[in-house]
């Protein structure tokens, strides 16, 4: 009996998981093309060339189905992160590097998708419940990374709060890009603050070098 089974329901949970990966990608594109208000399920369903029962099915209403979108794309892209944490360089190029990866990150369709539902959580108190908790685990996997990369002390005055500063710069900066084209100023900026990070996560000197 489970040999006549097995044949066929292996194929359709791997449609089920390539419908529903449609689904979050279409989101995701329609969240960036034309924000959370001109998103709905309906589209998202034609986007994805699935039918309306079959969304229903995965996702029982547009929040569930923006949230669980951006959570996908979150997890994409924090494997792309790690993998470009890989290629970083040593040395003195090292900081401008890391900033560089992480302005990426922040001025990417992912950042522009999570930034159209934190302002539509703001009064949107199920939708807040949602968003809440998922922003808070993405932003401590990336303060986690961005403290490896730098090679930041914590327990050293100051370095924490400087990891923070800098989460906070390029998120900023992404912000200002979804306005206008920025990349000649915020190239100007990641290059000072490369050189304040670099000044000032040095390692303390030891008592033999002093």
């Amino acid at each position: 009996m489970t040999g006549t089974t097995s044949p066929t329901r292996v194929p359709q949970e791997e449609r089920s998981r390539a419908m529903r990966a449609r689904l979050l990608e279409a989101t995701v594109e329609l969240l960036v093309e034309r924000g959370f208000a001109g998103t709905s399920t309906t589209l998202v369903s034609e986007r994805a060339g699935v039918s309306r029962g079959a969304q229903l099915h995965h996702f029982p209403s547009k929040n569930a189905l923006v949230v669980a979108a951006v959570e996908h794309v979150a997890e994409v892209r924090a494997a792309e992160l790690s993998a470009a944490a890989e290629r970083l360089p040593t040395g003195e190029r090292r900081t401008r590097a890391v900033l560089q990866m992480l302005a990426d990150h922040f001025t990417s369709p992912v950042f522009t998708a999570a930034l159209e539902l934190w302002v539509a959580a703001r009064t949107d108190p199920a939708l807040l419940a949602a968003v809440a908790p998922l922003e808070q685990r993405v932003g401590r996997e990336i303060h986690h990374l961005t403290v490896e990369l730098l090679g930041a002390d914590e327990s050293r005055d100051g370095s924490r709060e400087l990891v923070q500063a800098t989460l906070d710069l390029v998120r900023g900066l992404g912000l200002a890009q979804t306005i206008t084209d920025d990349t000649r100023r915020r190239a100007r900026i990641l290059d000072q603050w490369a050189r304040t990070l670099d000044a000032a996560l040095a390692p303390a000197p030891t008592k033999e070098s002093a």
